[in-house]
């Protein structure tokens, strides 16, 4: 009997499960993507592509194809429940899919929720296809209001970088903007090494940012800190970390603390061995990782190997995360600073590098079939 296998979610590992599909095709199973978007926007090149840097047509990846290589089909619509013991997920259309086997890649949510008072003045970095949206929308808004205020909250590497990508953008735009870097008491980027702070804090206050070291919430007026000063803004862009979907938590799945689908080493649900997952959607049981479009990418090929094992009969493999990651950080211009664990270095060569790591990831998934992909996509009702 034919199993169905369902990828919830259009993310980086599942790139590399549709390639897999793709080179062992097999009658014996039908296969489905659920995906909100056609397109996968790369988060890697967001920042280049705010600054200016690329076309948008540059950052993305039409999945269309790649499902029809699989053999797959393409089905435009998000994921808002799940219910693992009927082996069932619930699409915001309302519709209902069940699976034999199932693979979530579906990221995370950015925990705005001490922000969300501000409304329309806030715009979160996630969903990758709203903020793609909206950032043209924020560029000719400045230009059509002098004296313009935004606000950028979240001293990580995606707080920094769209910091310092807004500000080259409005520069080039001849737009002037204050703009603040909100970073909490720990500074910019916590857990990255001295000198990368060090390097990262020069450039910020070399592009005229004005960063705060405090704690903030979101008023009908802005960002009010937490010695009692207000900071005014146009508009608040969110880098503030990840939450896990709130939908998981009634999934019947065994969660980690922190309410993501907990895996094992080989990204299998603990408790559902029909479900798998990888990238910002789960937690691994016996290893802590960051929250990293990193780890996505190379856990994509194990849970290929996995997902067709478990379709076809054999043996799984694990994934074992490195240490520490390599970090390549847009600072504007085309400049970056690189980081991997205590070392680090700076310059346009490392954007170049950048550069180059970034687009080689989109062409190896944007390879055409020669028939017409748009056939295969699945419309909603």
């Amino acid at each position: 009997m034919k199993k169905t296998l369902v990828l919830a979610g259009g993310g980086h590992a599942h790139l590399s499960v549709l390639r897999a599909l793709a080179d062992q095709r097999s009658a014996a199973r039908d296969v489905l993507l659920i995906t909100p978007e056609r397109h996968q926007n790369y988060s890697g090149m967001l920042p280049g592509w705010m600054a200016g840097h690329y076309a948008v047509s540059d950052c993305r990846i039409d999945l269309a194809p790649l499902v029809q290589a699989a053999g797959a089909q393409l089905l435009l619509d998000a994921v808002v429940g799940l219910d693992a013991a009927r082996h069932c997920v619930v699409l915001n259309s309302g519709r209902q899919v069940h699976y034999d086997l199932l693979s979530l890649d579906v990221g995370s949510e950015t925990n705005t929720s001490w922000l969300q008072v501000l409304g329309a003045k806030l715009l979160p970095i996630k969903p990758l296809d709203a903020f793609f949206t909206q950032w043209p929308r924020v560029v000719s808004a400045a230009k059509a209001k002098p004296g313009y205020r935004l606000v950028v909250v979240g001293g990580g590497a995606a707080g920094v970088e769209m910091v310092l990508a807004a500000q080259h953008a409005f520069a080039n735009a001849g737009l002037v903007v204050q703009i603040d870097l909100v970073a909490s008491e720990h500074g910019l980027l916590p857990g990255h090494a001295s000198a990368v702070q060090a390097r990262v804090l020069r450039l910020v206050q070399q592009a005229g940012v004005s960063l705060h070291r405090q704690r903030a919430v979101g008023t009908p007026d802005g960002v009010l800190l937490s010695d009692g000063r207000l900071l005014a803004a146009d508009l608040v862009l969110a880098a503030t970390g990840a939450r896990a979907a709130v939908w998981l938590g009634l999934s019947k799945l065994r969660l980690s603390q922190d309410g993501y689908l907990l895996v094992d080493q080989q990204h299998r649900s603990v408790s559902h061995p029909n479900v798998f997952a990888a990238g910002d959607v789960c937690a691994r049981a016996d290893a802590t990782l960051q929250r990293s479009g990193v780890h996505a990418v190379h856990a994509g090929p194990v849970l290929a190997h996995n997902l067709l094992a478990t379709l076809n009969g054999g043996t799984l493999h694990s994934y074992a995360p490195k240490r520490r990651s390599l970090y390549l950080l847009a600072c504007g211009p085309r400049y970056a600073v690189a980081s991997w664990g205590r070392w680090s270095a700076e310059g346009q060569w490392v954007w170049r590098w950048k550069d180059w790591i970034d687009r080689r990831f989109i062409s190896r998934f944007s390879a055409r079939p020669e028939s017409d992909a748009a056939s295969l996509l699945e419309r909603t009702p």
